[in-house]
């Protein structure tokens, strides 16, 4: 039986409508994710924890995103239930979870929601990648870019309300459930799947396996696995570095780590753009190249004067997460059709394993030391690896057939 004919004029309208509302829709439910993060000098002051407690209130969101992504992965959701019911599901969890913060009396508790939190993440991130790209089968480069510019305004969010609310760390955790809560209802009510669906595969063992089985999708998950080494632990310790800075002493630190964290927005959509021209694989290598640049140049510029740390800081902040939509792109570039979600979901949570590495990582490193200043030398070798693997895919995609 033929396919039905697709509307070119009415997809190419509705496209840009969709995109908006997913775009819209991240923004607001991937605000809980740094939402104790942002707040971590008031709940030391609340709970009296130290270094390593205040370490794992953000790595235990990255490893419950690690257990929802790899669980979906395995059991194939993503390309066995509508993707539409599979992210409004998972916003409203992360709404619940992340308001359940709310109720908590223990550093135990907290611990507890935010792995749940991580967990319902999962549902609405990478399944959210899938959906885009059922309405751009060309220009998906510049789509992801959109998406991921989202989650990055997203992520900021609870740093912004805390610049606004000082200390009031309850303050932060209802406007990012409530944010999450009108994300789940644009997810679950307006956001649909587009006119170039990929195939629903039924579940079997090893789909996983099947969903990596070429050189071009390993190696796009080798770049993008060098860029997670280094982005979580940058946007997650950045608040805490500049507090540390003699840089900007008397500033407001919250509203620096927002407006550094958000520029990667710009980034994402830049990096969308440039792909058409250069390609994802070289937009991404060049992006990774300015990111390693200003991992070595922040601890230059950690003492020096305001205005030389607050640059590198929003070039390290826009390049840092340019390059992420294009792992996504070259995953569903290079994957079987029939195993895109699964595979993307793939390389997303095994990617997150390796961000609570270096989250860990970078306050050992400072406690150590007794200084963040050179900490982040040690994220440079991330995109140094994602380099490396996007020119061994372009020397692929340069092999005959």
């Amino acid at each position: 039986m033929s396919s039905p004919a697709i509307d070119l004029p009415a997809a190419d309208a509705g496209r840009w409508r969709a995109l908006a509302l997913l775009a819209l829709a991240l923004v607001l439910s991937m605000s809980p994710w740094f939402s104790a993060t942002a707040v971590l000098p008031q709940l030391r002051a609340l709970y009296g924890f130290g270094d390593g407690m205040a370490a794992w209130l953000t790595i235990a969101v990255q490893l419950g995103f690690v257990v929802g992504a790899v669980g979906a992965s395995v059991l194939g959701i993503a390309d066995r239930y509508r993707l539409r019911a599979v992210v409004g599901v998972a916003a409203l969890g992360v709404a619940a979870c992340n308001g359940a913060l709310l109720l908590a009396h223990t550093p135990a508790q907290w611990l507890l929601l935010r792995v749940a939190t991580g967990v319902c993440l999962a549902g609405v991130y990478p399944p959210s990648m899938k959906l885009v790209a059922t309405w751009f089968a060309q220009g998906r480069g510049l789509a992801l870019g959109v998406l991921i510019g989202a989650i990055t305004i997203g992520s900021a969010l609870p740093h912004l309300v805390h610049a606004s609310g000082g200390a009031q760390w309850r303050a932060v955790i209802v406007a990012t459930s409530v944010a999450a809560l009108a994300g789940a209802l644009i997810l679950a009510g307006l956001v649909r799947e587009g006119p170039y669906p990929f195939p629903r595969t039924p579940f079997h063992a090893g789909d996983a396996l099947r969903a990596v089985g070429n050189r071009g999708v390993l190696l796009a998950m080798a770049g993008y696995f060098g860029h997670m080494w280094e982005l979580y632990a940058m946007w997650g310790w950045f608040a805490t570095y500049a507090r540390q800075a003699p840089a900007l002493a008397g500033f407001n630190t919250a509203a620096v780590a927002f407006a550094v964290i958000a520029s990667g927005a710009l980034g994402c959509v830049l990096a969308g753009r440039l792909s058409a021209r250069w390609g994802s694989a070289r937009t991404a290598a060049a992006a990774m190249a300015i990111s390693a640049a200003c991992c070595v140049a922040a601890p230059l510029a950690f003492a020096g004067p305001a205005w030389l740390f607050i640059a590198v800081a929003l070039v390290w902040g826009i390049s840092v997460i340019a390059d992420s939509a294009q792992f996504s792109a070259l995953v569903s570039q290079n994957a079987d059709p029939r195993f895109v979600g699964t595979a993307l979901t793939l390389q997303v949570g095994l990617g997150y394993v390796l961000t609570a590495a270096t989250l860990w990582l970078l306050p050992w490193l400072a406690s150590a030391a007794g200084s963040w200043r050179w900490t982040v030398l040690v994220l440079a070798p991330g995109p140094l690896l994602g380099i490396w693997a996007m020119a061994g895919l372009g020397a692929l995609r340069r092999e005959p057939a």
